[in-house]
Formats: structure tokens, C-alpha cells, sequence
């Protein structure tokens, strides 16, 4: 998931921006800004992943903006958001990682999104100390490999973990989880559950509109979709 911050004097575009990053499913933070100088107050107090600046902004425009960040060390990643087309070629200049038109479309943005996880995805260690997950069992730590993890769900203050023939309880938080296994083929379907999609086995739509996964190795167990992870989800299920 990623932190985005909005870079716009217009409130009425913030909105509309941010509304469509939520429905991605792809964003669990979006922060607001409405001119440069208060973007880079809110980025002294956190770096996000990605700005989608405005180009015409008072005083300090969006371009002298990435301009700037440009020199950082590690700047976050720049997805221009405007209704001026002449800028594009600036824009690459200070290598923005994409260029949209308003009104944005969600196509666009959701291929924006892509280029911008390809962007901030790190480089694979030679080594991860992820392929197996330390949990509690009978009073004692076990590793789990995540080969054989189908799903997990949070529960009070921990995570529960699920193979096919165990649970297991986690301190580690469902947030921290997502981070440390997306890379490897897991993905956050809803608030309380990941799921481990080499098990998924079917996808249904029940009554209200929403999608029940069936888990591969759990029988009887149906996992709902938030409806805002939906469209994701099928994109990382070839659906």
C-alpha cells in the first residue's frame, strides 16, 4: 500500500483526486496540500511515496517544486496531475514518473499506480528474512514457512495464521505482514485478511454484490473482498 500526497490549490481537485485514490484499493494514506510550501512542511514531517502535483500553483509552481525534491537523495516519486499538456516533456525532465490529464481517468490512474510500485518496489536482497514467519505455538516460537501459509487474519491485538492443517497467533501486525509478504504472492483483500493467492481456489459473487474467496486446504472457510480492493484483486488474479 501507498502513502500519496496531493499537491493542489483547487480543494474541489484534492477531492476528487483523493476519492479516486481510495477507490484503488491501492492507498491506505492520502495527505493534502494546497500550495508548494505546504507540501514540503507535511514532507518534513513524513516522506510519502508518490506527490501527484499540480503544474499552475501561486508563487512556487508544481514543476519548481519537483525540481527541488529532484536533488533530494531519496525523493518520492512524482506523478504530475494537470490540465496543461505543454508541460510534459519538463515534467520527464525531472523524471516524474507519469503525466496525467484532468480530469483523470481511473484507468490512468491505476496505470500511473503500477508505475509508480514499480518505482518504490526495493531491489530483492540476496537473502530475505521473510520466508519464514515467526509465531507462537503451545508456549514456544515456531517458523512457518509462507510456502504453506493460505491465509491470515487479524484477531484483537494479534495475527492469526493459517496452513492447512494449523493456526498459529503472531505478535507482528497485519500492516507489517502486508509489507513483508506482497512480494511474494500475498495480497490484503480486506481490512482483517490476507490471503496467500497461490490457494486461491474460486471466486464467488454472492447476493449483495460482494466476493467470497474459497481458500484451497480450508473447507467451509469464505473470505469476503472489501469492494475497494476488488478491481485489484481481479488484475492480480488475471480475472
Amino acid at each position: 500500500m501507498l502513502h500519496a500526497m496531493i499537491v493542489d490549490d483547487e480543494a474541489p481537485a484534492r477531492s476528487e483526486l483523493k476519492y479516486l485514490l481510495e477507490e484503488t484499493g491501492r492507498v491506505d494514506a492520502v495527505t493534502e496540500a494546497s500550495s508548494a510550501r505546504e507540501a514540503v512542511e507535511k514532507l518534513m514531517e513524513g516522506r510519502p511515496d508518490v506527490l501527484f502535483l499540480d503544474v499552475s500553483m501561486p508563487k512556487t509552481n508544481g514543476m519548481q517544486l519537483a525540481e527541488a525534491l529532484h536533488k533530494l537523495k531519496n525523493p518520492p516519486a512524482v506523478v504530475f496531475v494537470t490540465a496543461y499538456s505543454e508541460y510534459a516533456l519538463e515534467a520527464f525532465d525531472v523524471d516524474a514518473v507519469d503525466y496525467l490529464m484532468k480530469p483523470v481517468e481511473t484507468d490512468r490512474l491505476e496505470k500511473a499506480l503500477d508505475k509508480v510500485q514499480a518505482r518504490t518496489k526495493p531491489s530483492a536482497p540476496a537473502h530475505t528474512s521473510v520466508e519464514r514467519i515467526p509465531v507462537e505455538k503451545s508456549g514456544r516460537k515456531v517458523l512457518v514457512p509462507i510456502d504453506q501459509i493460505r491465509y491470515i487474519e487479524a484477531k484483537d491485538d494479534y495475527s492469526c495464521i493459517y496452513t492447512d492443517t494449523d493456526r498459529y497467533l503472531s505478535t507482528i501486525s497485519l500492516a507489517q505482514l502486508e509489507s513483508k509478504l506482497s512480494p511474494h504472492g500475498f495480497f490484503r483483500v480486506h481490512r482483517g485478511y490476507i490471503v496467500n493467492l497461490e490457494y486461491v481456489e474460486d471466486v464467488e459473487v454472492v447476493s449483495s454484490g460482494i466476493l467470497q474467496l474459497g481458500i484451497n486446504g480450508i473447507e467451509g472457510k469464505k473470505i469476503s473482498v472489501s469492494r475497494r480492493r476488488v478491481v485489484q484483486l481481479k488484475r492480480a488474479l488475471g480475472l
